[in-house]
């Protein structure tokens, strides 16, 4: 029988249980063992497997997620956590020049089993330098698999295929999010990486989101069918590998999409969408794809900015009707 658990829960629970599965894999970063993580993920973790699985670090992001990388070349199976991907800008040389160059450059030799996991994305008030959505970033590097996923069923089993896997991946998550409720079934189960899923079945317009915009994206379909338009939203889970056959097969059905995407607008996950769709299903539209961006600019601290700058329904609804050409 499923269970209702936070964000936070479901994801302590895959640590937990690849934990009890595997000896080698371990968890690090700031704050995950003694004051049981900063957004109160690893809660207990520490009191189950110790210190030499739970470990604190230094405030030194390139630091520590060396070691990971050095761990995971010989053999074990680390999961950093960083208090937020903002911070993991200081730990990109280890993840972008030797994560996910390891196996390439050992011509096969050495593979670098690690997770880096945080979270992404606004989160209110936090202004420039807290606000920032590294998807796209991380997505640009062969090598790295990135998952994007506020659901906690999806996000469970996302973490434990992200775990066993042998390649590096970025798991990013939502601070506003860990404490968002969801079913999350009993037992053992995985859900692949690199497959995207529909959360609601429509005819009219593809809406295609990703982490917490699939939660924007499903307001505004709930506000488009009261106003006779029919709405599919498909969440990425997996920004790469990027699951486009079922972004094209929405789209050969609604012949219209809208990707909602909290990233900035220049070279992000929803340009990539907006080429493979052209590239795989220009025969099928009947409006050129429109996208709903965070705006090109930093986020500032003002509660009215905050507002401005990030997408929301109201946004996405004027979008869809500009596809269905329903505005003049």
């Amino acid at each position: 029988m499923p269970r209702v658990l936070q964000l936070r829960e479901a994801l302590r629970e895959a640590m937990a249980e690849e934990m009890r599965r595997d000896e080698n894999v371990f968890l690090m970063g700031e704050e995950v063992a003694q004051y049981n993580g900063a957004y109160k993920v690893s809660k207990g973790l520490l009191d189950e497997f110790g210190e030499k699985r739970v470990i604190d670090t230094p405030i030194a992001e390139l630091g520590f997620a060396g070691i990971g990388v050095g761990a995971a070349m010989n053999g074990l199976r680390p999961i950093v956590e960083f208090m937020t991907w903002n911070f993991a800008v200081l730990a990109f040389d280890q993840i972008v020049n030797n994560a996910a160059k390891t196996l390439s450059q050992s011509a096969g030799q050495f593979a670098c089993p690690i997770v880096f996991r945080g979270p992404s994305g606004a989160a209110g008030q936090l202004a420039q330098q807290h606000s920032q959505t590294f998807e796209s970033w991380m997505a640009n590097t062969p090598g790295l698999k990135v998952i994007s996923c506020i659901d906690p069923a999806d996000a469970k089993g996302l973490l434990k295929s992200a775990i066993r896997d042998n390649d590096p991946v970025c798991v990013m998550e939502s601070e506003i999010m860990y404490g968002y409720e969801g079913e999350v079934p009993d037992g053992e189960y995985l859900v692949p990486i690199g497959v995207a899923a529909t959360r609601r079945e429509g005819t009219d317009v593809t809406l295609v989101s990703f982490n917490k915009m699939v939660n924007v994206a499903m307001e505004a379909a709930e506000e488009l069918e009261k106003q006779g338009i029919s709405a599919e939203v498909i969440d990425l889970r997996t920004i790469r590998p990027l699951d486009h056959h079922a972004i094209v097969r929405s789209v050969q059905k609604t012949n219209r999409l809208v990707v909602v995407d909290e990233s900035w607008p220049f070279a992000g996950v929803s340009a990539e969408i907006a080429y493979e769709v052209q590239k795989y299903a220009f025969d099928y539209l009947d409006a050129p794809v429109t996208r709903v961006n965070a705006a090109d600019t930093s986020l500032s601290y003002a509660p009215t900015y905050v507002e401005e700058y990030m997408p929301n329904a109201a946004k996405v609804i004027k979008a869809v009707k500009e596809v269905m050409y329903l505005n003049a």
